[in-house]
C-alpha cells in the first residue's frame, strides 16, 4: 500500500488547495478523495452540446479584494473580466439587487427623492446596510422602507430558499449577505477584482492538481477507506493503523456515521433549457422572490466571452435534502439556527479526539463559505499550520 503523508478528502477548493500546497511547498505525497465522479467540487463547469459553459452546481463568480488569494488562484488559470449584475421580478418590474437607489427610484417613485436624502444622511453614499438595521431604525420613515423591501423582496425569497420562515431562522446571518446598497451601482459584488477563469473552473482545478505528488481518487467515499476507532483516538486507513494527517471537507455527520443524528441542510434543484434566440433575459442572474417556484434563472451565455448561437439557462429550485434521495442527496446550505450549531458542537467535540484529524470547509465546519471566503480560509489554515515545517 503505497505510503501517503496526508489523505485530504473532497475535491472542491478547501481540499484541492490544502494538496496543492502540501505537496508544492512541503513535498508531501497526497492522496485526495472525492466521492463525486469529478474534481473540482460545485465549481465544476462544463461545454454543453451548444458551446454554453454550464456550471453544473449553479453559477460561481470569482471575486476578491485580497492581493494574496488573487496572487494564488492566477498560478492556474487566466482571467475573462466579468462584473455580474442581478436584476429581480418585483411589482411587475425588473430592479437592480441587492436593492439599490435605482431600484427605489422604479419601486418608489413617489418616495424616492426623500428617501434618498434620508439615507444618504443616516449612513452615507454608497454603503450598504443589512435589511434588518433598515427595519429596526429610530426613524418610522426608515422603518417603513425596509419592510417595504424585506417583504418585496426578500421575505418570500428566503422563505423558499429555506424552506422556513425568516423568524426561524439566524436571519441576520441571512440578510448579512444581501442588504439595501445606498448607491446606483448595479453590479452584484463590489469587489477590486472580479472574474471568470478563461478555460474554466474544472481546467483551473486539473491545473492545481498536476503535482505528481498529489494521487486523485474519484468515486470514492471517505467512509469506505477511512473509520475511527472509538476511545483509542486512532484512524485506520483501508483497514489499517494510519499515522499521516487527514483533512476531512466533507458533511462532518456522516464521518461519524449520524452518531448524534442528521445535521440539517437545504438542497437545490438545476433544470436546464436550451432556446434558439440570442439572448433569454437582460442579464446574467433574474431572480424571483415572488412570483414563481424557482428562484432564479441564470443565463451563462452573459459569463463567456464568445458568444454561442443558441442559450442555455438554468433555472434553480431550493428543495429539502434528503441523503437518502439521490435528487436531493447534495447539501449546498447548512441551516442557520441555534439548535443546528448545537448539534454541529456535539460532532466537534468528537473529531477533536482524534488529533490527526483537521476539518476545513463548508460541510465540514457547518458554515457557508463564499468563493473569496474559502480560498482564504484554506490559504490561512495552511499558513497556520503547515507552511515551513515539512514535518507535518
Amino acid at each position: 500500500m503505497a505510503a501517503y503523508d496526508f489523505i485530504i478528502v473532497g475535491a472542491g477548493f478547501a481540499g484541492s488547495i490544502l494538496a496543492e500546497r502540501l505537496a508544492s511547498e512541503n513535498g508531501k505525497k497526497i492522496l485526495l478523495i472525492e466521492q463525486r465522479d469529478h474534481i473540482a467540487g460545485n465549481m465544476y463547469d462544463y461545454v454543453d452540446e451548444h458551446g454554453v459553459v454550464i456550471h453544473k452546481y449553479g453559477p460561481h463568480l470569482f471575486r476578491t479584494n485580497s492581493p494574496r488569494v488573487l496572487h494564488y488562484i492566477s498560478q492556474f488559470t487566466g482571467w475573462h473580466p466579468y462584473q455580474h449584475r442581478v436584476l429581480a421580478s418585483v411589482k411587475d418590474q425588473l430592479v437592480p439587487v441587492p436593492f439599490n437607489l435605482t431600484s427605489l427610484e422604479r419601486l418608489l417613485p413617489d418616495q424616492a427623492e426623500e428617501l434618498k436624502a434620508l439615507l444618504v444622511a443616516e449612513f452615507g453614499m454608497d454603503v450598504k446596510v443589512p435589511v434588518s438595521a433598515l427595519r429596526k431604525h429610530a426613524d418610522e420613515r426608515i422603518r417603513e422602507f425596509g419592510e417595504f423591501v424585506f417583504e418585496n423582496v426578500y421575505l418570500n425569497y428566503t422563505t423558499k430558499q429555506w424552506g422556513d420562515k425568516p423568524e426561524n431562522l439566524d436571519f441576520e446571518t441571512i440578510t448579512a449577505r444581501v442588504p439595501v446598497h445606498i448607491s446606483y451601482d448595479d453590479r452584484y459584488f463590489q469587489e477590486q477584482h472580479q472574474a471568470l477563469p478563461k478555460d474554466g473552473y474544472t481546467k483551473m482545478f486539473e491545473r492545481m492538481l498536476a503535482n505528481p505528488l498529489i494521487e486523485v481518487r474519484l468515486s470514492t467515499k471517505a467512509v469506505d477507506v477511512l473509520s475511527f476507532e472509538p476511545n483509542s483516538g486512532k484512524i485506520l486507513f483501508m483497514g489499517e493503523p494510519y499515522e499521516g494527517g487527514v483533512i476531512y471537507t466533507g458533511p462532518i455527520d456522516e464521518l461519524f456515521g449520524y452518531k448524534f443524528g442528521e445535521l440539517p441542510y437545504r438542497s437545490l434543484r438545476f433544470d436546464l433549457e436550451t432556446h434558439d434566440v440570442e439572448f433569454y433575459q437582460p442579464c446574467a442572474t433574474v431572480n424571483y422572490p415572488n412570483t414563481q417556484l424557482y428562484t432564479r434563472i441564470t443565463e451563462y451565455k452573459y459569463l463567456m466571452a464568445s458568444v454561442p448561437e443558441k442559450t442555455t439557462i438554468m433555472k434553480e429550485y431550493p428543495q429539502a435534502y434528503d441523503r437518502l434521495v439521490p435528487a436531493q442527496s447534495i447539501p449546498y446550505y447548512p441551516i442557520p439556527k441555534d439548535s443546528n450549531a448545537a448539534l454541529y458542537g456535539k460532532y466537534l467535540e468528537l473529531a477533536r479526539e482524534y488529533q490527526q484529524l483537521m476539518l476545513v470547509g463548508r460541510l465540514a465546519e457547518y458554515r457557508y463559505y463564499d468563493m473569496n471566503n474559502i480560498i482564504e480560509r484554506a490559504l490561512d489554515v495552511f499558513d497556520k499550520e503547515f507552511k515551513g515545517d515539512e514535518s507535518k
